[in-house]
């Protein structure tokens, strides 16, 4: 049990864009309503998986959507307490304690911000140990268990429960009250005791995400290595390739945001080319036509100087980047998993290849 205060969520928020392998929504907004909420209602309160008792209600908390959208449309304040009473009424029992449901700029943040402002504690695990773009991918669908009751409110009031009979109706019947309601909601779903959160969930990622975020932000401070080296070592990350983005395709369609990004090699990378295929986050990486990392596997994107990652939405002509591959959580390099997640899931023609196999001989890694 420890706190988290001001100084955890700048951490925490910059390691879980990492984390969330190009989505999870901007960082920045996610970062600012948790610091409102903290600041306004005091610090939070994160627990241990095995802190929490075994017969009590915890519920992942969420925004659903375009993290584009999110942007701009904001959150009004109102949701969290929604989703607290509509899931306390229909289950009879007060929810113990929130968790988030993945890692990502927002997603890691909006249960800091409910937790403040509801007086929870926050749960310091997640069912995915990076961001996925549709909420049947969690470690939990591995588990059999439903994703439904799953309570939707939107920044207006509306708000609904659905009850489903597979977690893909979950997503598809989410989605579209979703893009009815202007393309972002907040959500929480996939209730669950504390003994099957113990059982099923990834364990750690808010430290995790803090640990990766002090990294980031201290990252230059080392003398004995480039920062570049330092931060690949820190990071476990594989380095795919490094450039300056020449090209972005993107377009929301059915609540997520589709794309493609293409760089143009810089440094030892000078005179190839690369490119990156998206949904919310990064799917694939190919570096000259050759693919060198795919879901679920992270496939992010970091600036070159300060390491900062960049997000799907803040992809911009002219930027230089450093391509970085980290190793996906095992579960999900299970057939079962990778039935969820894999690449052909996403429509790519590849079989999945784990991350340090692909890179065995190729550029620097660590």
């Amino acid at each position: 049990m420890r706190k988290i205060g001001v100084k955890e969520i700048e951490d925490i928020a910059l390691g879980a864009a990492l984390l969330g392998a190009g989505g999870g929504g901007d960082p920045y907004i996610g970062k600012l309503v948790a610091l409102g909420a903290v600041k306004e209602c005091g610090e939070v309160t994160l627990l241990s998986p095995d802190e929490v008792p075994n017969d009590e209600l915890v519920i992942p908390i969420a925004m659903m959507g375009a993290p584009t959208v999110l942007a701009e449309k904001g959150i009004g304040g109102k949701e969290y307490q929604t989703l607290f009473e509509m899931v306390s009424r229909f289950f009879g029992k007060k929810i113990y304690a929130f968790m988030p449901i993945e890692a990502g700029g927002v997603n890691s943040m909006l249960p800091i911000a409910a937790c403040a402002r509801l007086g929870l504690p926050m749960v310091d695990a997640d069912g995915m140990g990076r961001a996925f773009p549709e909420l049947q991918m969690v470690t939990f669908t591995i588990g059999g268990m439903s994703a439904s009751p799953m309570a939707l409110t939107d920044e207006k009031g509306n708000s609904v429960i659905f009850e489903t009979v597979t977690n893909h109706w979950t997503e598809e019947l989410a989605r579209a009250v979703t893009m009815s309601c202007g393309g972002a909601v907040s959500v929480s779903l996939y209730p669950m005791t504390g003994a099957q959160m113990k059982q099923y969930a990834v364990r750690d990622i808010v430290t995790r995400s803090q640990r990766l975020g002090e990294a980031i932000r201290l990252v230059r401070n080392s003398s004995e290595k480039s920062p570049e080296a330092h931060f690949l070592e820190l990071a476990e990350g594989y380095k795919l390739f490094k450039g300056k983005i020449a090209d972005v395709l993107r377009e929301t369609r059915g609540g997520f945001n589709f794309g493609r990004v293409v760089l143009s090699g810089i440094g030892e990378c000078k005179g190839k080319s690369a490119s990156i295929e998206f949904q919310n986050e990064n799917l694939t990486a190919a570096v000259e036509g050759e693919i060198v990392a795919t879901t679920p596997d992270l496939i992010c994107l970091v600036d070159t100087e300060t390491f900062v990652p960049v997000t799907t939405d803040a992809l911009k002509y002219g930027k230089r980047v450093l391509v970085v591959g980290l190793k996906c959580f095992e579960l999900w390099r299970s057939q079962e998993g990778l039935a969820l997640v894999g690449p052909r899931y996403f429509g790519c023609d590849t079989d999945y290849i784990p991350l340090e196999k692909r890179c065995k001989g190729g550029l620097a890694h660590v």
